[in-house]
């Protein structure tokens, strides 16, 4: 009689390629919980804490408090540790800025005390410059006054009176006024009645040869001695002049 398979069928066997990997396929790894872990690490602080103690006569709670101040300890370290080392590095950065700054600074300074030096020297030399350029063009006027001293003896005279320092205008005109009523700026002008020579009117002429045996026909070395001799006896032209006018007929 034949048997109804039906539903009930027996199911065929699995193919061999399937049953092997079947049989190799590993067992499903088993995931341990993190409580299961931290309570596992609490265990074993608990054990060591409970070990120390039986070790050096403690009681449970005083290997309690041990294993608790340690870790307090160890957490106020690292604290402290950390906020050192954040001050330091807080220190140690703003001393690089300071020290950054400060050389920047002392460039700055450096090259403005350069620049003020460099400038000073320069005004010293422009002003050098410019007293040599003086000096040399009030020499080269002296050299053509003296130069053209028949044609015009009065400004030669005023360069010449430079040297006994007479520089005023007040001087200058009280010699002109003096030798205009003298000589009246003749180089040969001569006193008939007294023998009198020249703008300053030596007497007698030949005293003025003093500043050079030329004293006949140059006006410059009459002019020399005129001048020394108003510093000798009055000291100035115009202490000359005043008394020059005193006398009369007039005479100094």
């Amino acid at each position: 009689m034949t048997r109804y398979a039906g539903r009930h069928r027996s199911p065929a066997a699995p193919a061999p390629e399937a049953a092997r990997a079947h049989r190799h396929q590993a067992p499903p790894k088993r995931r341990v919980a993190r409580p299961v872990v931290a309570a596992g690490l609490a265990l074993g602080l608990g054990l060591t804490a409970i070990g120390y103690a039986a070790a050096t006569g403690l009681g449970s709670g005083e290997a309690a408090f041990v294993v608790g101040d340690g870790l307090a300890a160890q957490t106020e370290e690292l604290a402290r540790t950390s906020v050192v080392d954040t001050a330091y590095r807080a220190a140690a950065s703003v001393s690089r800025n300071e020290r950054r700054t400060a050389i920047a600074a002392a460039g700055v300074a450096t090259a403005q005390q350069v620049e003020a030096k460099a400038k000073i020297e320069a005004e010293k030399q422009a002003q050098a410059l410019a007293e040599q350029q003086k000096r040399q063009a009030a020499e080269a006027a002296r050299v053509q006054a003296i130069a053209a001293a028949r044609d015009n003896p009065r400004a030669a005279a005023r360069v010449l009176m430079a040297d006994h320092g007479w520089t005023s205008d007040a001087q200058y005109n009280c010699l002109v006024n003096l030798w205009n009523g003298e000589s009246a700026w003749r180089f040969t002008a001569t006193n008939q009645s007294s023998g009198a020579y020249g703008i300053p009117q030596s007497l007698p002429g030949n005293k003025m040869a003093k500043f050079g045996n030329d004293w006949q026909t140059n006006p410059v070395t009459q002019m020399r001695w005129g001048l020394w001799y108003i510093e000798q006896s009055y000291g100035n032209p115009c202490n000359a002049w005043s008394f020059w006018l005193s006398k009369s007929p007039h005479w100094y």
